[in-house]
């Protein structure tokens, strides 16, 4: 069996989803009981799980600590998980990639603003509706926009664009993750689906989270039928 790795996403290990149904249904034991998939399949296989570090790492050890996982399951995981930093500066990626993404997150912001602007539209024509003596909401639509609504949406708008344009990659965890799979020629293993997306566009081999530890008994399992020969 040609040995393989894995780059894994915080979400592998914590989806909600994909611990449905599983033991207790707590994160605790899911996670102690992939990891131990994780490290027999190590053991075993040579199958090595990679977690960019200090980025994902940081947020899964945090995410862990505050839902009660014991010091054994955070044990597991720095024992088991290759802790390793994508190399960024020399990592390739095309500039369409970059280009799309870009233009996808502008969209996104873009479209939340456009929301967010109808329900504050809505709101003052429904509060000046109720406190003056207007018939209907067509007879207060000039006034709101000349002397409420417009200063407002335009305040709105430079502190919803400051915000969001402010740390927009907070999601450093998950470009972390592509590039580290990249480096490493790895599967990604997330149950976000914007990581899925990306990894699409890369060219990654992608794998649900859902999906992950069922694959890892399928190799153990045809290994022990092959009485342990790769």
């Amino acid at each position: 069996m040609l040995k393989q790795r894995f780059v894994l996403d915080t979400s592998a290990l914590t989806d909600a989803n994909a611990r449905e149904g599983v033991g207790d249904g707590t994160l605790n034991y899911y996670m102690a009981e992939t990891l131990d998939l994780i490290a027999e399949a190590r053991l075993t296989l040579g199958i090595s799980c990679y977690i960019p570090y200090p980025s994902v790492y940081n947020e899964m050890m945090t995410f862990a600590r505050n839902n009660n996982c014991d010091e054994e399951t955070l044990a597991e995981i720095d024992t088991w998980l290759v802790k390793k930093a994508p190399d960024r500066y020399e990592v390739k990626i095309p500039s369409k990639i970059l280009y799309e993404y870009v233009d996808h997150m502008r969209t996104r912001i873009n479209k939340g603003m456009a929301i967010a602007e109808d329900i504050i539209w809505e709101a003052a024509t429904v509060c000046l509706f109720r406190t003056t003596k207007a018939t209907s909401k067509k007879e207060i639509e000039s006034e709101i926009e000349r002397e409420v609504i417009g200063s407002l949406i335009g305040k709105f708008r430079e502190k919803y664009r400051g915000a969001m344009r402010y740390g927009i990659l907070d999601s450093a965890p998950d470009i972390d993750v592509l590039l580290l799979a990249r480096e490493l020629d790895a599967a990604v293993v997330a149950s976000d689906l914007g990581i899925q997306r990306w990894s699409e566009e890369l060219g990654l081999r992608f794998v649900d989270a859902k999906g992950f530890p069922m694959m890892l008994r399928e190799y153990l399992s045809k290994m022990q039928n092959r009485g342990g020969r790769l």
